[in-house]
């Protein structure tokens, strides 16, 4: 479905992309398939497609905020938003953070969380992109844009599971994005 959404079809970026992604079983609990991007990132070409597709995607989208889920999101964001223009904030964990912050509880597929985010790191209708590795229960997305949301920025979020199936895409647009 992204690949013909997106003008990729055929893209043969695509399949070296799902082949660099390690699949481990069981992880961190039983029944989960944990989705290893090491291995995308041990390879240069792979890492470089994907970073690509992003950059393609959101380049002529006038995107000012590239906001980073931590962890993985912290490996793919800088690059990304040093392509397209944009600054990089970051989305910690509870603590990471120094100085005036604001928070979001959320809940994922094996227990919950929170999210933190720098007060001030986004202004008032910025136009902002989440980035992150893959979407299990849809929590972690909703937090960040919760987060976003408190500076009634529009926003695009988009959160990519590059699996053995190839990249999917969720996109979610705020009216007036």
């Amino acid at each position: 479905m992204f690949a013909a959404e997106n003008g990729l079809r055929g893209d043969p970026r695509l399949q070296g992309i799902s082949e660099a992604i390690r699949v481990v079983p069981h992880f961190p609990k039983k029944g989960i398939m944990f989705q290893d991007i090491t291995t995308l990132l041990l390879n240069h070409k792979a890492f470089k497609d994907t970073v690509d597709i992003f950059v393609d995607r959101y380049r002529d989208m006038d995107i000012s905020v590239v906001a980073g889920i931590e962890a993985r999101g912290f490996m793919f964001g800088p690059s990304i938003a040093l392509a397209i223009g944009a600054k990089f904030v970051p989305l910690r964990k509870p603590g990471k953070l120094p100085g005036e912050r604001i928070s979001e509880s959320y809940v994922l597929e094996y227990g919950t969380d929170c999210l933190e985010m720098h007060v001030g790191a986004v202004q008032p209708g910025e136009r902002a992109v989440v980035i992150d590795d893959l979407v299990a229960t849809g929590g972690t997305l909703s937090a960040a844009i919760r987060l976003l949301g408190t500076k009634q920025t529009k926003w695009k979020a988009a959160l990519y599971s590059c699996g053995a199936t190839g990249i999917r895409r969720l996109l979610l647009r705020s009216a007036g994005a």
